[in-house]
């Protein structure tokens, strides 16, 4: 997957960024966020989630209450002010008063009465057992957790745009220190050519964002929302060989280092633990990532690395092991140095988990992100990488 983006000045990207961050008043931010196309980059959808007052195309999925009708979902943070709702397309915008309330400093959107906006019902979410291609048992047994092959559960979406109240973040999240991947940010900074080489899952590939599903509005997934990020920070060329495929883990990940160094990558991105969780223990996990790192560097010394701890899956589902995932999560962290750095997903997830439902988040009700967690994880990434 190669994606060049028109070159622009720092200087220029700085202003913009700076302009969508700092400058717009949520009158002229309402403005701004009409019907778009999210194929060609926009600084805005890389402006980290937990840092300014704007959190940018939030997913939330309503769920009505059975008894009551009623229909709401939370987001990360308290609101000051609904800047945008929107169907997931983006090309429908709702009103406030008329399609959906809120309450100044509350976290909740609740739907009214005769609202335009997508709910269901948590029946809806269901399916009878054996019914589907992959068997999704729920852990209460009472049927199957919906899967959504592409565009299923983004159709359900809906995506808020909103200035928040307080900005409590507990995570802690990555900062830019160019001592953690010298070579590669410093390739960056000299605006020479970066390659890059992506090694994962179906979460890499790009399964479930809306580009990769062809549907609008269009978003590409985080790997090449990275390349698009880079290349538009540091004008420079960033050359990115994707050989994630779908349904693997760690111990195909070894069997495929000789394609890896083929390609002669400044950066490794490895990026498993979704498929493993199905019963691989920590140490393994750790074993087999402390192995492709080794087997990299015999044939390229001078290769830096990013280790993605995965996101968390749907809890209901009887066959992933959360618990596993943090130990996957720490088993990354201790092989971290200079050169190699952790781009923690896991703890992310796990808060999101606190804040909000499964299904505002998921891209196909079991494993894959939606558009907004394919951001998150090129927002991620993006911070160890732009100062």
């Amino acid at each position: 997957m190669k994606y060049h983006a028109p070159v622009r000045s720092r200087s220029f990207l700085f202003a913009v960024i700076c302009v969508c961050s700092l400058a717009l008043s949520p009158d002229a931010l309402r403005a701004q966020n009409s019907s778009e196309n999210l194929r060609t980059y926009s600084p805005k959808l890389l402006r980290p989630f937990w840092r300014g007052d704007v959190v940018e195309r939030e997913s939330v999925l309503f769920v009505r209450d059975s008894k009551t009708g009623e229909a709401r979902a939370s987001l990360l943070f308290p609101i000051q002010d609904v800047i945008s709702i929107r169907n997931a397309a983006g090309d429908i915008a709702y009103q406030e008063g008329v399609d959906f309330h809120f309450s100044t400093g509350s976290r909740e959107i609740v739907i009214a009465a005769g609202s335009r906006i997508v709910t269901k019902t948590p029946q809806d979410l269901r399916r009878p057992a054996k019914s589907q291609k992959h068997q999704l048992t729920h852990r209460d047994g009472n049927g199957e957790i919906l899967f959504g092959a592409k565009l299923e559960y983004h159709e359900m979406q809906t995506f808020v745009t909103y200035a928040t109240a307080s900005h409590d973040w507990p995570v802690q999240m990555p900062t830019f220190d160019v001592r953690v991947l010298p070579r590669t940010v410093q390739r960056l900074r000299s605006q020479k050519p970066i390659s890059v080489v992506l090694l994962g899952d179906s979460i890499s590939t790009g399964c479930n964002a809306s580009g990769w599903a062809d549907g609008m509005p269009y978003q590409p997934p985080y790997p090449t929302l990275l390349q698009q990020h880079l290349e538009a920070c540091y004008d420079t060329r960033v050359t990115l060989a994707n050989l994630s495929v779908s349904g693997k883990a760690t111990p195909w990940g070894l069997t495929m280092i000789e394609k890896v160094v083929q390609q002669k990558p400044d950066l490794v991105i490895l990026a498993f633990g979704m498929n493993d969780s199905a019963g691989r223990s920590a140490k393994e996990y750790g074993r087999n990532t402390a192995a492709m790192i080794s087997k990299t560097r015999k044939a390229l010394p001078n290769a830096e690395f990013i280790l993605i701890a995965s996101m968390l899956g749907n809890r209901d589902w009887v066959l992933l092991k959360h618990d596993v995932f943090p130990l996957y999560r720490d088993q990354l962290a201790k092989l971290c140095e200079p050169g190699i750095a952790l781009a923690d997903m896991t703890s992310v997830w796990t808060e999101f988990l606190k804040r909000k439902k499964d299904s505002d988040l998921t891209g196909n009700g079991v494993n894959h992100p939606n558009d907004f967690g394919h951001r998150v994880y090129a927002q991620v990434i993006s911070a160890l990488l732009v100062e």
